[in-house]
């Protein structure tokens, strides 16, 4: 039963009243071109809740991986958790290595050097969810906005890779990622 405490109003069990502000966030990643779709390091990011829709406790990204993609070894601050909807790919944490496949779900620590990449011949889709939210903003600062959930980012030529390898770089740090040699 409600309580009253002064303007607000607390269930018995503590939880604040419900916050008119915030809006149902409702995101369909294959027909809302509105929707940010990143390309990043040859992989497409869609964001399908951001900092903002989440009050910063999460962020929940639809990723695309085509064979031969993944990031490079990294490490971060947050938790960060991935559930394998389509596909397989290989996940390394800590230096080990294990397959993930469609249906499974992993869930990497935060700090835990870590890393994964679609080793098939099909694309990988799956969800990702990092806490607290922010990556999102890291993934669109470094990244390039492509057309749709499975459109490919352009291709970089050497001297855009290297570009691209200073900028993140030099933006990890911001984002609390940090960039490895071995996962």
């Amino acid at each position: 039963m409600p309580e009253e405490t002064g303007a607000m109003k607390h269930s018995v069990a503590g939880i604040p009243a419900d916050n008119l502000e915030r809006k149902l966030v409702f995101a369909q990643p294959n027909p809302d071109q509105n929707l940010p779709h990143i390309g990043v390091v040859g992989d497409t990011y869609t964001i399908l809740l951001a900092s903002k829709d989440t009050a910063g406790r999460f962020c929940l990204i639809d990723m695309h991986i085509p064979p031969g993609g993944g990031p490079p070894p990294h490490r971060h601050d947050f938790e960060e958790t991935f559930s394998v909807l389509e596909g397989e790919l290989e996940a390394t944490f800590r230096s080990a290595k294990r397959i993930v496949r469609a249906g499974e779900t992993i869930h990497i620590p935060a700090n835990a050097p870590h890393m994964f990449h679609n080793a098939s011949s099909q694309p990988v889709r799956m969800l990702c969810i990092c806490a607290p939210a922010g990556p999102e903003e890291f993934f669109i600062a470094i990244g390039v906005p492509v057309a749709s959930r499975t459109a490919a980012p352009p291709k970089l030529d050497e001297a855009a890779q290297t570009e691209f390898r200073a900028k993140v770089a030099a933006l990890a740090p911001k984002y609390r990622t940090e960039l490895l040699q071995h996962a």
